[in-house]
């Protein structure tokens, strides 16, 4: 053999060498993190169906029914919407406080505008939904043109909302049986529909609804890319041609518009028009966030993640209720939950750098 040839298979063995240590996806541990990489909700699914099969082998038919499976959904309608709102807020690299007073203060203004001003019930609820398209419109502009950090506008709006919804409405709660009598429309999303053994409501198909179509417009649509850039790297995403500002602008007004959605859905789910109402919803919707996997440092993360992230704490919730363990043991095992999802996110971002 000739010492070119000789050369040549170095050089040729080297190569592929260096290729195979090169390869990311060799091995089940980098074909699993390129899986987690490229298809964030895949965690909390996993973390859904283990949980699901857990309570299931523990309780029977007791948890394995579609009564109770269907409860689940019930229970974390209201949450998912929030969340949903929340998820697109995160994506940019934001975070939104303010979100459960937004959604509680839509459904006062419904319910005000319906029984002390004597509107159509149909344009209270539109009124109710602008306000709360205004309100995150507000946020975004405060934080896109006035450049204020996303915690502090939201942290400062949840207050003043807080404060105005209590003011305005009087601290006055519209019973459940004026609105079914008087507005029935308001208490449409609590509406029940049965099929089979299942029980499902308007909210429940409302909150699939909003998932399914954010799923498919941050995925196929110009703007769902500019909301995943700017969260990534709102600089480089300018310099793309992205519109920053309009873009922040709009994911917040959005948001705002999907929590008056929310509070709408708050009204059917309780019955009444309560200003003391949702209390816990900007916690809970940031807890379904991140549990589904959505970066809290933008630009990485799925809606579906998000829907996830909520049913795994409806699970928990209620497999816990039906084993009759203490209330805590809820609290404890979501915040181990969400620590672990942190913690996941950042083993992705560490290993895929």
């Amino acid at each position: 053999m000739s010492t070119s040839d000789d050369y040549e298979k170095t050089v040729s063995t080297a190569a592929s060498d260096v290729a195979a240590f090169d390869d990311p996806h060799k091995g089940f541990v980098g074909r699993f993190h390129h899986a987690l990489h490229t298809t964030p909700a895949l965690v909390p699914l996993i973390v859904l169906l283990a949980s699901i099969l857990v309570f299931g082998l523990a309780l029977g038919s007791k948890f394995f029914s579609p009564f109770a499976l269907t409860l689940i959904l019930q229970q974390v309608q209201i949450v998912g919407i929030v969340a949903a709102a929340q998820s697109l807020v995160i994506l940019t690299a934001g975070i939104d406080l303010s979100v459960g007073a937004i959604a509680v203060i839509s459904s006062v203004v419904m319910g005000q505008f319906t029984f002390r001003y004597g509107l159509p019930v149909e344009v209270a609820v539109a009124c109710g939904l602008m306000f709360g398209t205004a309100i995150g419109a507000l946020n975004g502009w405060l934080v896109a043109a006035m450049k204020l950090p996303p915690f502090i506008v939201t942290l400062g709006m949840w207050q003043i909302v807080l404060a105005a919804n209590f003011l305005y409405s009087r601290n006055e709660t519209i019973r459940a049986q004026e609105i079914a009598e008087q507005a029935p429309v308001l208490q449409l999303l609590g509406a029940k529909f049965q099929i089979g053994g299942a029980v499902f409501t308007v909210g429940v198909i409302m909150m699939i609804a909003i998932v399914l179509i954010l799923a498919f417009i941050l995925k196929h649509t110009a703007w769902g890319r500019h909301v995943y850039a700017v969260g990534d790297d709102a600089e480089a995403a300018e310099l793309s041609g992205v519109n920053v500002r309009m873009t922040l602008i709009s994911v917040y007004a959005v948001a705002g518009f999907i929590c008056a959605i929310a509070g709408w859905a708050l009204i059917g789910r309780i019955g009444s028009v309560s200003p003391t109402s949702g209390q816990l919803l900007n916690i809970e919707s940031i807890t379904a966030v991140v549990i589904g996997g959505i970066s809290l440092f933008g630009g990485r993360g799925s809606i579906l993640g998000t829907f996830f992230g909520a049913l795994i704490v409806g699970v928990f919730t209620l497999g816990l209720r039906l084993m009759g363990a203490d209330a805590q043991w809820t609290y404890l095992l979501i915040g181990v939950l969400i620590i672990a999802a942190v913690a996941v996110d950042q083993w992705i971002r560490k290993v895929a750098a």
